[in-house]
């Protein structure tokens, strides 16, 4: 990946060349480590691309229905969520497929929890949500972009 100094880009810029895509080598539907990637540049992104930007931060969470409800808090998910990875799955498809046409989705979950009551097992089956929702979109043609860590 070739990267320019801060000074090169804010001169493209002034010459009229399109800002450099963040993304640009991160597939449109996908779920992967945060690396080297800021949160606060993910925001950017998102912004300047007109896409969804959903955060939870989940490093006081130490179970399965602790992370769920930190993230159906940060993600503003409706009150009867059911705090499953059913119901999860559901309100990252169902519900903003119905509210209509979606610009696309750039997600972070950041600290994943790592306890005994929240061990591997869970976090993968959590991703394997978010990864399952990745490939819903991806049939729309509608960028889902999921960014994690763990603790």
């Amino acid at each position: 990946m070739t990267t320019m100094s801060v000074s090169s880009v804010s001169e493209n810029n002034h010459q009229g060349a399109e800002p450099m895509n963040l993304l640009m080598s991160v597939s449109p539907n996908v779920v992967q480590s945060i690396r080297a990637f800021r949160v606060s540049d993910l925001q950017e992104e998102a912004k300047r691309l007109g896409q969804h930007f959903l955060y939870a931060y989940c490093a006081d969470a130490t179970t399965k229905l602790q992370v769920l409800s930190v993230i159906a808090t940060a993600f503003h998910f409706p009150r009867h969520f059911g705090k499953n990875f059913d119901a999860l799955e559901d309100c990252l498809t169902d519900l903003p497929f119905k509210a209509g046409k979606q610009p696309g989705f750039l997600i972070v979950l950041e600290q994943l929890p790592n306890t005994p009551k929240f061990d591997r097992d869970a976090r993968e089956t959590l991703l394997d949500v978010f990864r399952d929702a990745a490939d819903f979109w991806a049939d729309k043609k509608v960028p889902f972009r999921v960014f994690y860590s763990f603790q």
